[in-house]
């Protein structure tokens, strides 16, 4: 599960080398509009995300993927998932982040759907944690097969739960 092949792209385990690719996206305004801290504002910050992501495959055996089309090396985008604590439940929970470039190409959904089979392969429950105002992010998932369980407060703000 470390290099997943879907219909159009490579999922491959992030590596030290995708800093730049990690810090070009969540760095972007427009890929940041619905976290709450913003977009990442520094290098340093986006190396420490990487560095925690890194750590995710070395600690869990499992984490965030860098999607790339076969034989390209730009990162499209970044999403799998990665072991935590939601609303009191040990879950496997499902992200997703694409450059603004690949937004509307269906790739989001390609990813989700991709790790919703690693997740039920390991029989983990894989949920989505989305603020409730997201729009786009809730149509990925309910795309990939999710549902909307519950609203909870997380991270401060009313976010939605949504399971495979």
């Amino acid at each position: 599960m470390e290099v997943v092949q879907t219909a159009r792209m490579v999922l491959s385990r992030v590596t030290a080398d995708d800093l730049d690719a990690v810090h070009e996206i969540h760095s972007d305004p427009r890929t940041s509009e619905y976290h709450p801290s913003g977009p990442v504002t520094d290098l340093e910050a986006s190396r420490a995300m990487l560095d925690l992501w890194l750590a995710d495959w070395d600690e869990r055996g499992i984490g965030y993927w860098a999607a790339r089309l076969p034989g390209k090396t730009r990162v499209l985008g970044f999403g799998g998932l990665r072991r935590a604590v939601v609303d009191g439940d040990e879950v496997l929970n499902l992200y997703y982040r694409f450059r603004p470039s690949a937004w509307g190409h269906g790739y989001a959904v390609e990813l989700a759907q991709a790790a919703l089979r690693i997740g039920k392969d390991l029989g983990g429950t894989v949920v989505a944690v989305i603020r409730d105002v997201n729009a786009p992010s809730r149509r990925v998932a309910e795309r990939a097969g999710m549902h909307k369980d519950r609203t909870i407060p997380y991270g401060g703000l009313p976010s939605d739960v949504y399971v495979a």
